[in-house]
């Protein structure tokens, strides 16, 4: 059995269970948890900087795949 960490506990739902129930990639699901913990652990702002690097880790992708459609 995996152990849960305590400031997971407290959500009706958990990250990993959105994440796969809505199969998620990644980087998006690294968003979602980040997300839901960042206020909840002792490091909020290394938390947040985690969201915003995995946003631009998408953001880099998408403008990748806009270029190539637009070639």
């Amino acid at each position: 059995m995996r152990m849960k960490p305590d400031y997971y506990n407290s959500m009706k739902i958990k990250p990993i269970e959105y994440i796969t129930s809505n199969k998620m990639d990644f980087c998006t699901g690294n968003i979602i948890k980040y997300a839901s913990r960042w206020n909840k652990k002792g490091t909020p702002v290394e938390d947040l900087r985690k969201i915003i690097e995995y946003a631009n880790i998408l953001i880099e992708g998408e403008l990748i795949w806009m270029n190539l459609i637009q070639n």
